[in-house]
């Protein structure tokens, strides 16, 4: 007996295959990201048909998926080929924390486990709250560069942006973090950012690891304040640039602790 909702999930990127595992429906999903990563099981239990801007067509149509999830106009070519072999497809456009929630409360009522979403986001709402109870009680709010890709230099998407004001921290590059695309947040002249004067830097180059000290050696940058008092940090992309449960959950933990620490010295 079928349950009369999607029973074989594709999902091509990692946050609605964390969601589905926390809602405990991870049964229905047959295929998976090859950069998923969370939880650590899926990569064992689960084939990988997709990388982020290619999937193997031919694999996903052989495991015959009533749904195949999606996020953004980066993956439309994928999904545009799917629907046209006749496959349901779902792409999702969460780039901010309401969207997240709104995301996963979206895809509980697609299964039909609308209670079990409701339930997982008023968890995930409560602790996302704790932390700002404890970013408004810090001393102060440091300014806060956080740095996505390295060459060209890329500030924080909105929904990183968002979890560094909840934590505590003040984004240098409000205005950038509205865009949704790279391409847009590329900040044209590097020395804006010793101009903004950040007192944190935090780096998540989209799985190339931060390096702090080509950071700290680029050329007049030497007098920002993160560069003298050595508060650069690196941010495991996983937990940060998925838009997903592991950015409200331990990536936001992350956030709050290098924010704290630099909230505790003076100005």
């Amino acid at each position: 007996m079928t349950t009369g909702y999607p029973e074989r999930i594709v999902c091509l990127t990692e946050e609605t295959t964390e969601t589905l595992y926390l809602l405990g429906e991870e049964w229905r999903i047959v295929g998976i990201s090859g950069f998923t990563v969370r939880p650590p099981r899926a990569r064992k239990e689960k084939p990988k048909v997709s990388a982020f801007l290619s999937a193997k067509i031919d694999r996903i149509l052989e495991l015959q998926p009533d749904l195949v999830l999606g996020f953004s106009d980066l993956q439309a070519d994928i999904a545009a080929t799917l629907v046209r072999h006749g496959i349901e497809v779902h792409v999702f456009n969460h780039r901010s924390i309401a969207e997240i929630f709104r995301m996963m409360r979206t895809l509980g009522g697609m299964i039909g486990c609308e209670a079990k979403a409701q339930a997982l986001c008023a968890r995930l709402e409560a602790e996302v709250e704790a932390v700002r109870l404890a970013g408004l009680a810090l001393p102060r709010r440091p300014r806060v560069y956080f740095e996505e890709w390295d060459e060209p230099q890329i500030s924080a998407i909105r929904w990183v942006s968002e979890l560094v004001a909840v934590a505590g921290g003040e984004d240098i590059f409000p205005e950038l973090a509205v865009q949704s695309l790279g391409k847009d947040r590329i900040i044209a002249d590097p020395l804006e950012v010793p101009r903004r004067a950040p007192e944190v830097i935090l780096g998540s180059w989209c799985g190339k690891k931060f390096q702090p000290a080509s950071v700290a050696a680029r050329p007049g940058w030497e007098a920002v304040p993160a560069i003298q008092r050595g508060h650069l940090y690196e941010v495991k992309s996983p937990i940060i640039l998925q838009p997903g449960p592991a950015a409200l959950t331990e990536g936001l933990q992350v956030l709050h602790r290098y924010i704290a620490r630099v909230a505790q010295e003076p100005a």
